[in-house]
């Protein structure tokens, strides 16, 4: 039987030496806890079909090897958010089933613990300054703490993980071995590891987001799908014109002003980017933005673009796009794309939204540029220095990277979440037809994590079931552009004293720029006064964010 992670993931072994007695680790508290109820092994026993045949198969290995369940695994404290996919039926990650097994399946017993939801970063700072914390925490390490990882481990809140990958993690140690790219992305410059990271497994894991329009509008007026700015211009003057639509082109400009595709277009980025020289460059001042921004604004002013675009919230883009009131969009493809059309074809079966691919300026040409995600991007879970048994939160923590631990991750509990076919993990019906009339992506929260992060490696066989309808399948392809990851800046790191420059640096810059963007869409600001506007930025000493970057981009090659 071949096993779902095979196609992303080797098959890893269990090699670490297991310990006898382990102690308890101590930590700090947040809101939102819950401490998880004590496992014995004659209720593990009981719990009939909730344990993979994979854990099943660990737990009897032989002596010498780690085995799981831990004996005497004790208790962690764990901070991380609770992604929305969980919060909607759930208060807390230990009430799920996959909460519930992961915890059983190791033999640790787990306090998650979650800040107020919006008040991630106020709280993790409390907590931080406190200096009592939990044994865990999940958080992004690199772009989100002051400094980055190297910081936190001098800081004392994390501690360095090399030996203890050495010692207790046979898991990611092999698979970072394979991985050399993944590898130097979760160490500092310093060559410290700090984190369990997530991985995107699978290129088309990193294509997540691009644009889809209304086939069945375009089916109806004769138009073939869009491959150039200038036939995109075509679509959307005929779906205003035409079908009448308020919107034609219809997004949330908060979350996807650094995906548009009619920036890649013209080869541009609205934030830092590699360019061709291999040095870091800065979008919004280059020739190519402008020219972007041009053709935004002649949209805008011609109707075809949301008047509202800067306000949008994605329920109001939702609600646009299912009542003919706008034609095109940008999102996900399952929480957007997927959901418009299930929603939309309740009252319209012929609704049909199709993927676009990336357009260029000139017909026949093939794009360069297109939006993917980093395979790291930078979500781990660290210890940290508060841990009073390293050894278990690692073992805890490696167990992801296992293969049990991967198909828990990724598919649940076999035989209730997911049964495997023809060698493939394949979603059960409790699923993909939620009894309770949950949303898919609901229903999957209650078993997995690989819908939204966490410290393991997603599996491809996960995406290709979440992306249920024929249309919405065909989206990692039409969006992927080959080499497109090359101008994708890595999660690099400033050096110690220069983050907080760097940190208001950017701060200055990308406030500054995020307003006169909008204003040269809008035509409250004429691109006449372009070069004021690059002269403005330039004056917030941008070659000195630039110098700040490219150090860390060389150090990071270096790695």
């Amino acid at each position: 039987m071949r096993k779902s992670w095979k196609k992303g993931l080797a098959v890893l072994t269990m090699a670490a030496t297991a310990t006898a007695s382990l102690a308890g680790c101590g930590g700090g508290g947040s809101a939102s806890t819950t401490a998880a109820p004590e496992t014995t092994a004659a209720q593990t026993e009981a719990a009939a079909g909730q344990t993979t045949a994979a854990a099943q198969t660990e737990a009897a290995a032989p002596a010498g090897e780690t085995t799981y369940p831990l004996t005497n695994g004790g208790k962690l404290t764990y901070w991380l958010q609770l992604n929305s996919n969980v919060s909607a039926n759930f208060t807390n990650l230990g009430d799920t089933e996959l909460g519930k097994q992961w915890q059983e399946q190791t033999g640790v017993q787990i306090e998650f613990q979650h800040p107020a939801a919006g008040q991630e970063k106020e709280q993790f700072n409390l907590i931080v300054a406190d200096g009592n914390l939990p044994d865990i925490m999940e958080y992004g390490w690199v772009n989100s703490y002051p400094g980055g990882p190297e910081k936190a481990i001098r800081d004392g809140v994390i501690i360095s993980l090399n030996d203890v990958f050495e010692q207790y993690c046979p898991n990611i140690t092999k698979y970072l071995a394979e991985h050399p790219d993944i590898d130097k992305s979760i160490k500092t410059d310093d060559g410290n590891y700090f984190a369990f990271p997530f991985i995107r497994g699978e290129e088309k894991l990193r294509v997540t987001v691009g644009a889809f329009l209304r086939k069945d509008w375009l089916d109806e007026l004769g138009l073939e799908v869009p491959t150039t700015v200038d036939e995109w211009h075509t679509v959307l003057t005929a779906f205003k014109e035409q079908k009448g639509a308020e919107s034609p082109f219809c997004f949330d400009w908060a979350n996807f002003k650094d995906k548009n595709l009619i920036a890649y277009a013209y080869e541009t980025s609205y934030t830092y980017y590699v360019g061709e020289d291999g040095k870091v460059h800065y979008g919004p001042v280059e020739d190519n933005f402008k020219k972007y921004l041009e053709t935004m604004h002649q949209w805008y002013s011609e109707g075809l673009i949301d008047k509202d675009i800067a306000t949008l919230n994605g329920d109001q883009v939702t609600a646009k796009m299912t009542t003919d009131k706008a034609g095109a969009s940008i999102g996900w493809a399952a929480s957007r794309m997927q959901v418009f059309m299930t929603t939309a074809q309740k009252t319209n079966p012929d609704y049909l939204l199709v993927p676009t691919p990336y357009p260029t300026l000139e017909k026949g040409d093939t794009p360069t540029w297109g939006y993917i995600e980093n395979a790291f991007p930078d979500v781990g879970a660290a210890i940290t220095t508060s841990c009073k048994d390293v050894e278990t939160a690692a073992k805890f923590l490696d167990y992801a990277y296992g293969e049990a631990g991967h198909n828990l991750m990724n598919f649940g509990i076999e035989g209730v979440s997911y049964e495997m076919k023809d060698g493939v993990p394949t979603y059960t019906d409790l699923i993909l037809n939620n009894p309770d009339g949950w949303p898919l992506a609901h229903s999957l929260a209650k078993y997995i994590r690989a819908n939204y992060n966490g410290p393991f490696v997603q599996d491809g066989y996960y995406i290709e079931q979440y992306l249920q309808l024929p249309t919405v399948k065909e989206c990692p392809s039409t969006w992927t552009v080959p080499g497109a990851d090359k101008y994708v800046l890595p999660n690099v790191t400033a050096l110690q004293e220069e983050s907080k420059e760097l940190a208001t640096l950017n701060n200055e810059i990308s406030t500054y720029v995020d307003e006169m963007v909008l204003k040269f869409i809008f035509g409250t600001e004429s691109l006449d006064n372009w070069d004021n506007y690059v002269n403005t930025v330039n004056n917030m000493n941008l070659a000195r964010a630039l110098e700040i970057q490219n150090s860390a981009l060389d150090r990071y090659n270096a790695r």
